[in-house]
């Protein structure tokens, strides 16, 4: 069997989590589609990232994983015969080729159960996981960004040659609604704005709301564009912070887009100022202009794809560390904290052409 040259008529992608994970596999979505026209392809993901692949042009299907509901397999007897039911309808759909881009045991026994006569998984997954594969992507270098990790799977189905691309759309019914509420707060359509998601999961990856407070002002008084908010429900606090201490100038709409107007806010900023988060991700597939803040989290792996110039953060020796609580930090977080604003202020400038057109 030669996968470079076989052909494939149903395809599975299992990438159920998370945010940014979801997006850093598109690129094989849209290689998938090109090397393979006719297939089916589905995506096997979690409820919490449907929304990111619902409607997209490469794609036939999305298999929503409840992981929250069948994380209760074995303590209740509704939970386990969905899940066995579940199991079930993932065999009949009759695969023949399955792409096993999460890596941990789940998702290489959801790929082991498919049945597919063609399985494929990374050499060194965790969790047990390349036991379950019938064909093993080898990642030569650990620290290469997760966008050419998992485009290895292309060279391994011979499309690899294919420039990357995310090619994730926006919904004109989104590009719409967020037209209307933007016009509803004083930001008439067609004229720019910049976009800040002060939020983030992990509280060691979080930048100082007072930082965020300073730049939006600045952002508002040396680039006369106003500034909008987002987060997720609970960065709501954190947002009204920002609100706050900045001032006038502000739209504060955390807590209260939905996944699609999100994509839509994010496509159409002139600006966008971002931890390592959904949000920033979402903005790099877009091609935004953008600064992105780390300190605990590695932008080589995880950073704007191929835009160095888009990263501010400290060259520190305990840098990246991955530890996620600032309790934990035996350096007082000094890698967010000490980001000074003129910093972000400097790669803004680089960032922003008022005018340009986007290529």
């Amino acid at each position: 069997m030669n996968l470079r040259t076989d052909e494939f008529r149903r395809i599975l992608i299992i990438k159920p989590s998370s945010f940014g994970d979801v997006i850093h596999a598109m690129p094989v979505l849209h290689g998938l589609r090109t090397r393979f026209p006719r297939a089916r392809i589905s995506w096997l993901v979690a409820n919490s990232c449907a929304g990111l692949l619902e409607g997209h042009p490469d794609l036939d299907e999305v298999i929503r994983f409840d992981r929250k509901r069948y994380g209760r397999i074995g303590r209740g007897l509704a939970p386990t015969v969905e899940f066995i039911r579940f199991l079930g309808e993932l065999r009949r759909r009759s695969f023949d080729l399955v792409l096993d881009l999460q890596g941990l045991f789940r998702s290489a026994f959801l790929t082991l159960v498919t049945g597919a006569r063609v399985t494929l998984g990374f050499a060194r997954a965790r969790e047990f996981a390349p036991l379950f594969y019938s064909r093993r992507i080898p990642v030569p270098n650990p620290e290469m960004h997760a966008v050419d990790r998992n485009y290895l799977f292309a060279r391994a189905l011979g499309f690899g040659d294919l420039p990357v691309s995310f090619n994730l759309p926006v919904r004109p019914e989104a590009a719409e609604t967020v037209a209307a509420v933007l016009a509803d707060h004083g930001i008439a359509r067609g004229r720019p704005y910049a976009l800040m998601a002060p939020g983030t999961r992990w509280e060691t990856k979080r930048w100082p709301a007072a930082g965020f407070a300073e730049v939006a002002r600045r952002i508002h008084a040396e680039l006369a564009l106003p500034v909008v908010l987002i987060g997720m429900e609970d960065e709501v606090g954190v947002a009204r912070e920002v609100e706050r201490a900045a001032g006038g100038g502000i739209v504060n709409l955390a807590g209260r887009t939905k996944l699609p107007e999100l994509i839509a806010l994010v496509a159409g900023a002139a600006l966008c100022v971002m931890h390592d988060s959904g949000p920033m991700h979402l903005a790099t597939a877009l091609g935004r202009p953008m600064v992105a803040i780390y300190g605990p989290t590695s932008p080589q792996r995880t950073g704007p794809y191929h835009r160095p110039e888009s990263i501010a953060r400290l060259d520190l020796l305990c840098s990246p560390c991955y530890i996620r609580r600032v309790a934990d930090c035996p350096h007082d977080h000094r890698c967010m904290r000490d980001v000074s604003p003129d910093t972000l202020m400097e790669r803004l400038r680089v960032s922003y052409a008022p005018g340009a057109k986007d290529t």
